[in-house]
């Protein structure tokens, strides 16, 4: 095992703000790699949304933006301006990717599109993560997570039969965009290490949601006619039972496709009269014509035990059921507790605050915290100085400017 990460001595350079690119830029900052994040003179946008300590607002305090980018070096910078374009071009001539979500129209207006910057460093990969990627007719579309969940077939997949369709909660698919960003990043430097050239990753935030259920949306509608349906709190798949049951302390999620793992929750629950009857032992019957009916039985066993006895029972009969955790759960949580998936990140600002870790673990490279957040324009002498040679009077002039 080694203290260094697997990304090491890779050079990114963030240009993004609120959740997608910062996202991405962290899953690569968190195996090591080196990202310097432009942030507009006024901060990203994540800083001027909560949650806050004590629910008062602070640029420097916001738990979303100290989630989303510890491991990283913080400048400011106006890529709008002629100079800020410069000063960015100078950075990107010694770096080895760029992690953007900048309208495409926009990049080719200030002359940071693929084409142009692929001139000044051939060898650089520019992650671009948009709404609807860099062609078709939606390319300069505005866009926000909840168009994209519901331009992507999600949207219309989630909530009951009878009701509209719901939204994701809290951006799932800027996350899943930049997951799918640091993951398409990484195939880019593979292979740039065959051919020697940068390329440019277009990640459409869209198509990223679209993924989600066109495994299973798109054959049904092909081969079957079927668009498909909101299916509220059960599964799709039809045999008894995958649901969602209350119990006496919230709700745990029953989940047992296999016939033997029902008979063992059968045994669990004594064997109640009503399992003898034939009605309730074609499984396929029950998840397609009369869940309510069958819900309704089991409701009386579930709603007098808690979802953590269930859960432990179920265990160790070796029934998949789960609870369906609430936030102060999943902080008790001692899987996750075992596996080290929280973390404590000390902010000079913030103070001490806990963070999930990484989506994944590599055995021999674990990800950790090298840094927490930086605050705004917390090194800008350090790259600016220290990596491009301007002088002290240099920034000076910048700050007085606001291109910095």
């Amino acid at each position: 095992m080694t203290t260094e990460g697997t990304l090491t001595g890779l050079k990114v350079v963030e240009l993004g703000s609120f959740v997608a690119a910062p996202f991405g830029a962290k899953l690569l900052a968190d195996q090591g790699a080196d990202v310097v994040k432009v942030e507009p003179p006024g901060g990203d946008l994540a800083r001027r949304i909560g949650p806050w300590p004590g629910d008062v607002p602070h640029p420097e305090k916001s738990g979303l933006f100290l989630y989303l980018n510890h491991n990283k070096l913080g400048v400011t910078l106006d890529v709008r301006a002629p100079t800020g374009r410069d000063i960015l071009k100078r950075l990107l001539q010694g770096a080895d990717v760029l992690v953007e979500a900048s309208p495409p129209k926009v990049m080719e207006e200030l002359g940071l599109d693929y084409v142009s910057l692929s001139r000044l460093n051939p060898r650089l990969i520019v992650t671009s993560i948009t709404p609807w990627g860099q062609s078709g007719p939606y390319r300069d579309h505005k866009g926000y997570d909840l168009n994209c969940v519901a331009a992507g077939n999600v949207a219309y997949g989630v909530g009951y039969p009878d009701r509209e369709p719901l939204a994701m909660p809290f951006w799932q698919g800027d996350h899943q965009a930049g997951l799918s960003a640091a993951g398409a990043t990484v195939a880019a430097l593979f292979a740039r290490d065959r051919t020697g050239k940068g390329q440019h990753v277009d990640v459409a935030e869209a198509e990223v949601m679209a993924c989600f259920f066109a495994g299973m949306y798109v054959p049904t509608y092909v081969f079957q006619g079927i668009t498909g349906n909101r299916l509220g709190w059960r599964s799709g798949l039809g045999l008894f039972p995958q649901t969602i049951l209350k119990c006496k302390d919230g709700w745990i999620c029953l989940n047992a496709p296999q016939l033997e793992q029902w008979i063992r929750f059968v045994k669990l629950m004594s064997e109640p009269e009503w399992t003898k009857d034939p009605r309730y032992r074609n499984r396929r019957a029950m998840g397609e014509e009369y869940p309510a009916e069958v819900e309704a039985l089991l409701a009386p066993w579930f709603e007098s035990r808690t979802k953590e006895e269930i859960f432990n029972a179920c265990r160790q009969a070796h029934i998949p059921f789960a609870p369906v955790r609430t936030v102060d759960d999943l902080l008790a949580d001692p899987q996750l507790r075992h596996r080290d998936f929280f973390v404590e990140v000390e902010h000079p600002e913030a103070g001490t605050w806990i963070y999930p870790s990484t989506p994944f673990k590599l055995s021999e490279a674990p990800p950790r915290i090298r840094r927490p957040a930086p605050r705004l324009g917390e090194h800008n002498e350090e790259v600016y100085c220290g990596r491009l040679g301007y002088s002290r009077r240099d920034l000076t002039d910048l700050r007085r400017t606001g291109v910095i």
